[in-house]
C-alpha cells in the first residue's frame, strides 16, 4: 500500500513540475520585445528601419501575438507548442501608408512567416527566432 501511495506522489509531482515547466517557458516570451537584427536583406539594419523598429508583444494568457512592423500593426493568433512557434496563420495587419521603411517592414513580414522555432536567453532579455537552425531575427525585451 506504501508503495503504491509513494508511485502515485511521485507520478503526480513530476507531471505537476513538466506542466510548470513548460508554463514557466511559455512565460518568457510575455511582454515587448524590439527588433534589433534580422537576416537576409542587403541593407544595413538602420536602413530598413530609418524611423521605427518593429515589435512584436506576445500576451500567452490570451494565445495573442501583436506588433508594429515599422509602419503598420498586425495581431493575430499565438501558436506555440513547446519550443516551435507558428506565424503562418493570417493575421490582422493594418494598410497605412508608409513612406519610409517600407521594404522593412515587407521583409519583417516575410522573415515573420519563416520562423519555425524561438530560444529566450537565460536572463529573460535576448529573444531569437529561428528558421531550422538559422538565427533570423533577434529581439531584445522592452
Amino acid at each position: 500500500m506504501m508503495k503504491k501511495i509513494f508511485t502515485l506522489v511521485f507520478f503526480s509531482s513530476f507531471l505537476i513540475s513538466c506542466k510548470c515547466a513548460k508554463t514557466d517557458a511559455l512565460s518568457k516570451l510575455d511582454g515587448t520585445w524590439e527588433l534589433n537584427y534580422i537576416s537576409g536583406p542587403r541593407i544595413t539594419f538602420d536602413g530598413l528601419y530609418p524611423n521605427k523598429k518593429p515589435t512584436i508583444k506576445f500576451d500567452t494568457k490570451a494565445n495573442q501575438v501583436s506588433g508594429n512592423a515599422s509602419c503598420n500593426t498586425y495581431s493575430g493568433k499565438l501558436v506555440v507548442d513547446g519550443n516551435k512557434i507558428d506565424f503562418t496563420q493570417p493575421m490582422a495587419v493594418t494598410k497605412m501608408m508608409c513612406l519610409d521603411g517600407l521594404q522593412g517592414e515587407q521583409t519583417y513580414l516575410s522573415t515573420l512567416q519563416k520562423i519555425t522555432s524561438y530560444d529566450v536567453t537565460d536572463d529573460g532579455k535576448t529573444l531569437n527566432f529561428i528558421s531550422g537552425d538559422i538565427a533570423m531575427m533577434r529581439f531584445t525585451k522592452k
